[in-house]
């Protein structure tokens, strides 16, 4: 049967009128010898129906008919309950009706009666807001501290709830203000979690536990900051609240995880400033770079990358799976946010690994490549012999030796992508003779060959190169340009003393050719723009990430080219 709707043909004629209000109707019922204790398909009686309605009349004179005989048989009718559990008293608090209330009290009704939710008129009347029904109920002894719903909710989890900050302040001076639920929160855990300042400030002025936490060692703090709660945040930080405890049972997870993940950079910026930095690079502690980058939070990146957070932060991988945080904007660069946090890791300097150059280097697409190139510097030959002093150049993070040497090493290992990368490294500067290896002319398509020697003299090739070109040829899987049979030109050559003495980094990368006192025509030829790009032929490849990164490591071999 369905408690809550009402059916008409079930309502007593003294209810009808009770709901109504009618007093007059109701006496004359009354006198006419209908019951007052009639119910509804709900349970409900007339005592009901004029409680819920707020009509003070009629309770009393339904009060009064029905103790006509004893004081126990009024006792008994004020506490009838409908098929919900529902009191009169509760009916009306929960209405906020103030008169009828006092009336159901001076005619003895239960006042912690318990619905069958286990509600009762204080948890009514708190819910609906209504402060003075709630200072009567408790100034006439209500139970403030018993638990309610299945959540086991205080009346002052719910008056902070609903943001009733008049009544949280009746209830702080009464209430158990460290009272918890079943997840162990506490009435001011749910202030910082939905915002309700005022009742936050009451609970905390009151003495409240600024740092209590909840089954998952969530604070306050935590909370406030991943929702965003700036308000609150403040006034917790400025009374006590400790930004540095630990808030997760998996790893030390802080309130500046929370705003950085969650993208509130205001929460953010305020954080940053009261936050240990031992976060940010301690063994066994996570970086929030990574939260910021893992939730697509380029804003909190680019904000923690200014305030001095490590780019590389430290490596992860027994806590979360992953190296670094480029690690996880590199798996991610479909989304268009972690490619601007790839190129704002990268340009704080963000040190390139094997697996992140796999990224970049096996694929068909070159997007990533010229993300990281736009950012990074490669150096010129003579310094790759040693790790260089300058970090940065032309307003670019030079690449380090060990950089450089695991770029090569990917690169050699990814023939099959070589159409797709090898463009862009030669005209970012990289010397063409360290991919003049026996694997790259061996495995390499014949249009890649072709593009790579046109950045080389090609008639002073090593003996064993020139060997393997020789073979490729009679086997028909190499097809030189026509020109390669012969002596390279002059003009052929002075671009490649141009590139000598300039550096390929110069040349390729910046406008120092256009300074040059050579005819303007001259400019495109001297930055190798005549010779056509390989085009990459194979089938784009369908396998994950994931799978070409254990096929790399399943067939990789070191190639020692530095």
């Amino acid at each position: 049967m369905d408690f809550t709707e009402c059916y008409g043909d079930t309502v007593s004629s003294v209810a009808v009128a009770a709901r109504l209000g009618c007093r007059k109707r109701v006496r004359r019922l009354i006198k006419r010898g209908f019951s007052v204790d009639c119910r509804d398909n709900r349970g409900w009686n007339a005592l009901h129906e004029a409680a819920a309605a707020g009509s003070k009349e009629c309770v009393q004179d339904i009060l009064s008919s029905a103790g006509a005989g004893s004081s126990h048989g009024c006792s008994a009718y004020v506490n009838s309950l409908t098929h919900e559990g529902e009191s009169a008293c509760y009916l009306a608090a929960q209405r906020g009706h103030l008169s009828v209330v006092r009336l159901l009290l001076k005619s003895h009704t239960n006042i912690n009666q318990l619905t069958n939710d286990l509600s009762c008129p204080l948890y009514a009347a708190v819910d609906g807001g209504h402060k003075e029904v709630v200072e009567v109920l408790v100034s006439k002894g209500a139970e403030v501290n018993r638990t309610h719903t299945a959540s086991c909710w205080t009346c002052l989890h719910q008056a902070v709830y609903k943001g009733h900050s008049e009544i949280v302040r009746i209830l702080a001076n009464l209430c158990n203000l460290e009272a918890l639920d079943d997840h162990k929160i506490s009435p001011l855990f749910l202030a910082a979690q939905y915002g309700q300042q005022e009742c936050l400030e009451i609970l905390v002025n009151a003495g409240a536990n600024v740092n209590t936490q909840a089954a998952d060692l969530a604070t306050p703090l935590l909370i406030a900051s991943q929702e965003g709660h700036q308000g609150c945040v403040e006034f917790l930080l400025d009374h006590r609240a400790d930004p540095n405890i630990a808030c997760s049972q998996d790893w030390p997870q802080l309130p500046i995880h929370a705003a950085a993940e969650f993208g509130h950079i205001g929460v953010l910026r305020r954080l940053i400033a009261v936050t240990d930095r031992v976060c940010d690079r301690g063994d066994g502690m996570v970086s929030p770079l990574y939260l910021a980058v893992q939730s697509h939070q380029s804003k909190s990146v680019e904000m923690l990358l200014r305030e001095g957070y490590s780019p590389d932060a430290q490596d992860c991988t027994h806590i979360l799976g992953v190296r670094s945080p480029l690690s996880i904007a590199l798996s991610c660069t479909s989304n268009k946010t972690n490619s601007e946090s790839v190129g704002l890791l990268v340009a704080a300097g963000a040190r390139l690994s094997e697996e992140d150059w796999i990224h970049a280097l096996a694929t068909d697409k070159s997007d990533l490549l010229q993300l990281i190139l736009e950012h990074k510097w490669i150096p010129r030959r003579e310094t790759l012999t040693r790790d260089c002093s300058a970090s940065h150049h032309h307003g670019k993070t030079v690449l380090k030796l060990q950089e450089v040497r695991e770029l090569l090493c990917v690169a050699l290992n990814q023939v099959h992508f070589t159409a797709c990368w090898l463009p862009l490294l030669l005209k970012a500067g990289l010397e063409p003779s360290l991919l003049l290896q026996p694997h790259m002319l061996e495995q390499a398509d014949s249009e890649v060959i072709n593009y790579l020697l046109e950045f080389v003299n090609w008639s002073n090739l090593s003996p064993a190169l020139k060997h393997i070109l020789d073979r490729r040829r009679a086997k028909k899987t190499w097809e030189p340009s026509p020109h390669f049979d012969s002596i390279p030109c002059l003009s052929h050559m002075c671009r490649l003393q141009v590139r000598l003495v300039l550096g390929p980094d110069l040349l390729m990368r910046t406008d120092v050719v256009q300074q040059l006192p050579v005819p303007s025509p001259l400019h495109c030829f001297l930055k190798f723009r005549d010779i056509p790009e390989a085009s990459y032929t194979h089938s784009p490849t369908s396998s994950p990430l994931s799978n070409r990164i254990d096929g790399y490591h399943s067939t990789h071999q070191h190639r020692h080219v530095l």
